[in-house]
């Protein structure tokens, strides 16, 4: 039996996380030793990048590939979720009240009216 894996999805999410972290291609290139065209590749062409960089491109920007390979599985934290919790990390209580206040009035202002 032969899968072919559509490396698309897993690409742009890595290109999110890039762009999240204000990383441009070519800075990300530096830090890998790769060719800058070689990231645009993997990001926009779905172009497989070799397992080492692989590993590192997903632990870099926390991403959890289950979403992508087993797309029709229920994962147990998506790729935003994980790098939410990774930015929740580094705040401290005063901010993370600030978060909760605002978490909490979101889900107010989705309950519906009486």
């Amino acid at each position: 039996m032969s899968e072919t894996f559509d490396f698309m999805a897993l690409g742009q999410a890595i290109k999110k996380a890039r762009e999240a972290k204000e990383m441009t291609r070519e800075q990300l290139a530096e830090i890998l030793d790769v060719a800058p065209r070689h990231i645009q590749s993997i990001e926009n062409e779905g172009q497989y990048p070799s397992f080492p960089l692989f590993i590192r491109l997903v632990t870099m920007f926390d991403i959890s590939v289950d979403q992508y390979i087993f797309s029709d599985k229920q994962t147990e934290k998506t790729t935003l979720r994980r790098q939410i919790d990774s930015i929740l990390d580094t705040f401290g209580d005063k901010e993370l009240t600030i978060i909760e206040g605002t978490a909490k009035a979101i889900c107010k202002a989705k309950e519906p009216e009486e």
